[in-house]
Parts: structure tokens; sequence; C-alpha cells
């Protein structure tokens, strides 16, 4: 068990099903635990891979799962924009969350089109089932914040930029439809003044920590696999930042955790 000083944090995001951590799960899960990360959100990105986050969520009481199609897969999964599909992957017991989908326009695996279909899709399952969208974006601020307004008016829905590394005005515009903020170890990186100025800047009800693993490892571990342990940098660093103890970032950022994603049931 975690020390009882330790801080308790959730992994708001962790690809449990990718083999850097797959092929050491239980180590992987041992680790998290000593470090005080009691509970993990393991990501879907792809509608023909789901079942892999699903079997590993419904392996462990503290891990639970998405069910999404990442932008970089909208031009080659099949049902990449199909409501009918996400909705039927979405049926699942320890399926919290839709996602992660969005915009990323850094790589051009799929069009502009494609993943705005995708994304829009996901954002209408979300909606449909009252449950949050997982958002990535990257290098497609406007775009990101112009469809998140547009279907934001078709009817209200929820969600989270996760592993934030985008502009100011973005993340505004995001906290202004209700929208939460979460941090990964980029909020360590030497060259991420901007991004911890953005981090200090937003709402304490509205930030949440996350890996992003296995990639993105935060200082210390720049260069290694990235783990669910290692949420604990990140949030040492995003409690620097607001000026609070790491104890009392756990407690905000575990229960803006449990807020949005409010299906999970700890034990």
């Amino acid at each position: 068990m975690p020390d009882d000083n330790k801080p308790l944090m959730i992994d708001s995001h962790a690809h449990l099903d990718y083999p850097q951590l797959s092929d050491d799960l239980d180590g992987v899960l041992a680790r998290a635990n000593e470090a005080g990360v009691t509970h993990i959100i393991t990501i879907g990105v792809k509608l023909s891979t789901a079942d892999a986050p699903k079997a590993i969520a419904a392996a462990h009481d503290n891990i639970w799962c998405s069910v999404g199609i990442h932008p970089h897969e909208a031009g080659n999964e099949p049902d990449a924009a199909n409501i009918d599909a996400i909705r039927v992957a979405a049926d699942h017991p320890k399926c919290v969350a839709i996602g992660e989908a969005g915009l990323d326009y850094f790589y051009d695996y799929a069009t502009p089109q494609q993943q705005a279909d995708s994304f829009r899709a996901q954002i209408a399952v979300a909606r449909e089932l009252d449950l949050p969208i997982i958002v990535h974006a990257r290098d497609a601020d406007d775009d990101m914040a112009a469809i998140l307004e547009d279907e934001m008016e078709k009817g209200a829905f929820r969600g989270v930029l996760h592993c934030f590394s985008s502009g100011a005005d973005l993340a505004r515009r995001a906290v202004a439809i209700g929208f939460y903020i979460s941090f990964s170890g980029i909020l360590t990186f030497n060259k991420a003044d901007d991004l911890r100025e953005i981090a200090a800047e937003m709402p304490e009800d509205r930030i949440l920590v996350e890996t992003d693993s296995p990639y993105l490892a935060p200082a210390p571990h720049r260069g290694r696999p990235n783990e669910p342990a290692y949420t604990a940098h990140t949030l040492a660093k995003l409690a620097a930042v607001r000026g609070r103890q790491p104890a009392d970032m756990a407690r905000i950022t575990r229960a803006n955790t449990l807020r949005l994603f409010n299906r999970m049931v700890l034990s």
C-alpha cells in the first residue's frame, strides 16, 4: 500500500495496453501503487483495438477505460465516424469516457476533414451517453476551439483537453464552456515556461494530472518510457507552479478527476 503520508493521485490518461507497459503490467501497477497512484484510466485510440484497454480495466478494480478514435487513426479506422459503432464499443461497465478524439495537424496521417468528422461523431456519442470526451489537440487551436464551441451550441457535453500543450487562448475558451485541462510531464520540461504560466492561470476546479504513458516521461525520467508512477513528478510541478503543497494538489486533482469521470467508483 502507498505510504500514508504520500499524496494519493489518479493518473487520468495512460495507455496500459501499449507493449512498453503491458509487457510488465504487474510491475507497472506495483510501482504506481508505491508512488501513491491509486487509480488509472487506460485510454482507447482505435475501435479495432478497443478490447485491449477494456480487458485491462475489467481485470483490475482500480483501472477504468475509454473508447475512442485518435485523430491519427481517423483516416484508416473503418468506423472512425460511425456513431453506432462507437456507441456499441462504449457499452462496457468500466468505460468512463469517449476518446481520445480530436485534431492533430502536426502530422498528416488523416485529413483535417476526416479528423473533424470522427471528432464530431465521438462528441455526439459522448453527449448521448453523458460521458466526458477526452480531447487530443495539437497544432489545431483555432479549429479545435471552433468545433468545441459549435458542438456545445448543439447540446451540452463535457470533457478534458488532455496532455495540454496548446496556447492560452484555447485553454481559456475550453474552460469557458466547462472543459477541464489536464497536464502531463511536459509541464516539467525546461522550455515549458508558457505552459507553466497557463497551468498557474487555470481555475483550481478544472485541472487534472496525467502521464500519457508510455510517452512524455517527466523530468527526471526524460528519455525513458513513461509510466503511471511518474504522475507524482507532474503533480509536484503543478503544485509548485500554483503555490500549493503536493498533498493539496493531489486532493484537488483527485476530486476534479472524479467529478469529470463520474462513473468511476473507487473501492
